[in-house]
């Protein structure tokens, strides 16, 4: 039966698991996002979640035929997948939008970025004839970041009648970073994006960035400039340059902002599960009564984790009070170790806190405790227990942890932030922002978060939590769901 509502995205609302025995199982995705969308798409009937199988056992459930309500996972190659996913979306896409290239040395656009490319290419061509498969006439289609950026322009083909939709979860480039891309790339990438009847970004400056972008000589002659209209921050007009040199129609894709936020009485939910609070136990027991900096990241470049550890260094050298005070309690979860930055980057993560832990611990201190585990229960534990929040990333598309710990914490804490966080629009008047390379600056935001009155502390959380839950996951599927119904 065709679908109403449809969404795609790389990451699909569940996952497969294989026993010994040959049995397949389904285990539901975690996480605020997974479970807001699988709300949403509950109240809607019919509605259809489409995703890459991403593990050997969702491979082989998609070739035994297995399939639960709702969800539809596709038929990938495994090499196809790889070469789009780490060779495009991970390598190229993600470091241009966070401009996180070293530039002398990266990018390189050579015939292997072109094979890889012409995975990615694959890769999104396969969801956009399977969205095009199961819509039906006039169907909303909600597709989910830069993963299937070339998405919406190829099932615009296809499905001319369809209402569609993308939404970025990353920041999106400045110009400069764009026109690293080959021009041709460029192009299609910029014209998959504009397939869409409704752009969406977290924040005013990614959608800002997007649409400044999206120029004539970007897209030779699918984009030929922008105008705002009232009920959107602005938007692109634009028009397909046929094979005869004539433009075709006029279309218009709106570009809007739609910051995610959290569902709070959720997260305070899981954050007091026995599980949680056996966690919690545990960590009071190694910090004792001392303050606490936490932070949650997986190890991303763009998280900035180096420079904040630095920063901690700062604060003990030039604040020598706070020795045997303090602890930072950081969770670094390894991510994309399969890239070798990567795996560099989380090592040299480890490398500087046993530094730190070296230099100034004592016997009955350890200045950083470092958690590499994915350990969503101990994050929850560290939440409630926060002092402070140091969230210091370079360039970031929202950062939800950064909205998370006020909500959970539990004595109330600082939020030192970062001007490169997307959370940055709605929460810097109640936070100690910083910029994110400015070790000392970020030092002296900790010790002024340390010493911070309990009175103003317990204000501004109470502020940020507020800001944080304005648009929790529900609610920001809909607000785009109706948009796209208007």
């Amino acid at each position: 039966m065709a679908s109403q509502v449809l969404v795609a995205a790389n990451r699909g609302p569940l996952s497969y698991a294989l026993a010994a025995d040959g049995t397949l199982s389904a285990r539901r995705g975690g996480g605020g996002l997974v479970s807001g969308l699988s709300a949403a798409l509950a109240a809607q009937p019919g509605a259809l979640w489409i995703c890459a199988p991403l593990s050997d056992a969702d491979r082989e459930a998609v070739r035994r035929g297995v399939s639960e309500p709702g969800v539809r996972m596709l038929d990938i190659d495994p090499a196809v997948y790889h070469d789009a996913y780490n060779g495009i979306a991970n390598s190229v896409l993600w470091f241009t939008h966070h401009h996180l290239y070293d530039v002398p040395r990266e990018p390189v656009f050579d015939a292997e970025f072109r094979r890889r490319w012409d995975a990615y290419t694959a890769y999104n061509q396969a969801f956009a004839e399977a969205l095009a498969q199961e819509a039906a006439e006039g169907a909303r289609v909600l597709v989910q970041d830069y993963h299937l950026a070339l998405v919406p322009g190829a099932l615009r083909e296809l499905r001319p009648d369809l209402r569609i939709a993308h939404f970025t979860h990353t920041p999106w480039a400045s110009a400069d970073f764009l026109h690293m891309l080959p021009d041709d790339i460029r192009s299609r990438l910029v014209w998959g994006m504009l397939g869409a009847d409704q752009l969406g970004f977290h924040t005013a400056a990614w959608a800002a960035a997007f649409i400044s972008g999206a120029t004539f000589d970007d897209v030779h002659g699918v984009a030929d400039g922008f105008v705002p209209r009232e009920d959107h921050p602005g938007g692109v007009h634009h028009r397909r340059l046929a094979e005869d040199g004539r433009y075709g129609e006029t279309r218009f894709t709106g570009v809007g902002q739609y910051p995610l936020g959290v569902d709070g009485d959720d997260l305070r939910a899981l954050a007091h599960r026995p599980e949680v609070d056996a966690k919690l136990a545990a960590l009071r027991a190694e910090v004792g009564d001392r303050r606490t900096i936490v932070r949650v990241d997986r190890t991303e470049l763009s998280k900035n984790i180096l420079r904040g550890l630095l920063a901690y260094r700062e604060l003990l050298t030039a604040h020598p009070e706070w020795r045997g005070r303090v602890v930072q309690l950081a969770s670094a979860y390894p991510s994309r170790q399969d890239l070798e930055v990567y795996r560099s980057y989380t090592a040299a993560v480890a490398d500087l806190a046993a530094e730190i832990n070296a230099e100034f611990g004592t016997a009955d201190w350890e200045p950083v405790l470092v958690s590499v585990q994915d350990d969503f229960d101990r994050s929850l534990a560290a939440y409630r227990m926060a002092d402070v929040a140091l969230i210091n990333p370079v360039r970031d598309g929202m950062n939800l942890v950064a909205k998370e710990i006020p909500v959970v914490s539990e004595a109330g804490c600082v939020l030192v932030l970062s001007t490169g966080a997307g959370a940055y629009e709605e929460l810097h008047q109640d936070a100690l922002t910083v910029n994110p390379y400015d070790v000392t600056a970020t030092a002296e935001a900790l010790h002024a978060a340390l010493s911070m009155p309990q009175e103003e502390r317990t204000a501004r959380t109470k502020r940020l939590a507020a800001a944080a839950t304005a648009l929790p996951p529900a609610a920001w599927f809909t607000a785009q769901l109706e948009a796209l119904g208007d």
